[in-house]
């Protein structure tokens, strides 16, 4: 009888473990193919100048303006959480009084 049920309970083992390893193998592929994208975006934001950036038109709740520090290109837009939602800004190659770059907000030129 107990040579039955060891029998009977060894393809369910087999079964659960290779289940078991399965998760285990797409875990490790995912947290590696995640590694690998981190690290080819840090190395690609190394080789540029990180700016900071103000947001036009939008002030933070202690009333400064809003700062962005990016390593994108000029004309690149970018989508950021404000108080009226999210809205969309273009980064500018427009140097303001404070040393930083400007970044235009896209919902004004609708």
């Amino acid at each position: 009888m107990l040579t039955t049920i060891l029998t009977g309970s060894i393809a369910e083992l087999i079964g659960g473990l290779a289940l078991l390893l399965l998760g285990v193998m797409a875990t490790w592929f995912r947290h590696r193919r995640r590694a690998v994208r981190t690290s080819a975006d840090s190395q690609a934001v190394a080789g540029r100048q990180a700016r900071t950036y103000t947001l036009l038109g939008i002030r933070a709740p202690d009333g400064h303006p809003v700062h962005l520090v990016s390593a994108r290109t000029a004309g690149t837009v970018v989508t950021q959480r404000g108080p009226t939602g999210r809205q969309r800004y273009e980064l500018t190659d427009a140097l303001l009084a404070d040393g930083t770059y400007a970044a235009e907000p896209l919902h004004r030129y609708r």
